[in-house]
Parts: C-alpha cells; sequence; structure tokens
C-alpha cells in the first residue's frame, strides 16, 4: 500500500482538510496555479475589487478590516506554504498579492480607471522589484514573511498615490 505521504516533499500534508482548506484560499480560490503570472492575475481578479469594496467603508473601518485580513491570512499562507512542500513563498500562493492591493488604495478614492491603473501598476511593479526594506521582509518566518513584502509594496504604492493625487497628475491623466 502506498502511503499518502510518498512522493512528496517533506512537509507536504495536502492530504490533511485543513491545509488543502488553507491551500485553496491562500491560492486565491485555485486563482494561483494560472501558469503566468499567478500574482498579478491574483490582484486582478480578486484584489482589485476587495479593494474597491474596502474603498467604500470609512477610513479607520477600512485599517481595521486590513488588521483583521492580515491576521488571517498570515496563518493561513504558513499553512498553504507547508504543504505545499515547506518552501518559504512558494509562487501560487497569491493571497499576499490579493491583501495587499486594498492597501495601494488606502484612503485613496478609485475614481477614475486612471486611478485603478495606476495603483495596480505601482502595486506589482513595486512588490516584483522590492525596494528596501521590503525583499528583507520576504526573511521573516512563515506566513508573515510571504504578507510583509506584499504590505511594503501596497504602502510604497499608497504613498506614490496620495503624492500624485496632490499632485493633480491623476486627475489630470483622466483629462
Amino acid at each position: 500500500m502506498v502511503e499518502p505521504s510518498q512522493g512528496r516533499q517533506p512537509g507536504h500534508r495536502g492530504s490533511d482538510k485543513r491545509f488543502r482548506l488553507a491551500v485553496w484560499v491562500a491560492t486565491g480560490l485555485g486563482i494561483g496555479w494560472v501558469p503566468w503570472a499567478p500574482g498579478t492575475v491574483g490582484g486582478a481578479v480578486w484584489g482589485l475589487p476587495l479593494a474597491y469594496a474596502i474603498g467604500r467603508m470609512p477610513c479607520a473601518a477600512q485599517l481595521v478590516t486590513l488588521a483583521i485580513l492580515g491576521a488571517v491570512a498570515i496563518p493561513l499562507c504558513t499553512a498553504a506554504s507547508r504543504a505545499l512542500g515547506g518552501k518559504d513563498d512558494p509562487g501560487c500562493i497569491v493571497l499576499d498579492e490579493i491583501v495587499s492591493m486594498p492597501i495601494t488604495f488606502l484612503a485613496v478614492p478609485m475614481s477614475s480607471p486612471w486611478v485603478v491603473l495606476a495603483g495596480f501598476v505601482l502595486n506589482r511593479l513595486l512588490d516584483i522589484v522590492k525596494p528596501p526594506p521590503a525583499r528583507r521582509l520576504e526573511d521573516l518566518p512563515g506566513g508573515l514573511g510571504v504578507m510583509a513584502d506584499d504590505w511594503a509594496a501596497g504602502i510604497y504604492s499608497c504613498v506614490i498615490l496620495h503624492l500624485l493625487s496632490w499632485g493633480g497628475l491623476l486627475s489630470a491623466a483622466g483629462r
């Protein structure tokens, strides 16, 4: 008889229902399995609608919601990483990109396609480039390391969007 764990990487616990659920959620309900740019696809498919929904809340409620999402996402990403063989940040886990998108639009009205496009591109670019200290945040343990560099990308993107808005550049792009 073949053991369920045979042929899998050490630490793979995909047969446990809790771990399967964690993988399902952390991969954006399966979006993370697309063969090309799963983080970008997850950010577009789930992150932007989530950002829009959260953006309709008062700023304080946005912050509380983001804190709750982060608190839930860390253990989910930890469990999913373990279930997927223990790799620190498997590419199929896109919950980090999904949760970082609303951070990008914190207190930034998604009032035009230009604002949405600018925020999305900034978020993805800064997540890929990982300016300091974002790259070092990946070294944090477990799900915290999975999430923290994307939070940094979201914060950087949010600051840049606010500066562009303050400078009138976002409103000028929509004319």
